[in-house]
């Protein structure tokens, strides 16, 4: 994983996940909706995990 897409994940979480489906972004923005925090998270572990 590049340091510009853990940069991205921090800053603007559903973009950063925006080439894992559209399911990702969505459930991204969902909970980055409900916190930034677990937006973050989630950007993080779905980049990390792919």
């Amino acid at each position: 994983m590049s340091l510009w897409r853990v940069i991205l994940c921090i800053i603007f979480p559903p973009l950063a996940v925006i080439d894992k489906g559209c399911g990702s972004v969505l459930l991204v923005l969902i909970l980055t909706c409900c916190g930034w925090v677990p937006g973050v998270i989630a950007a993080l572990l779905i980049t990390t995990r792919s």
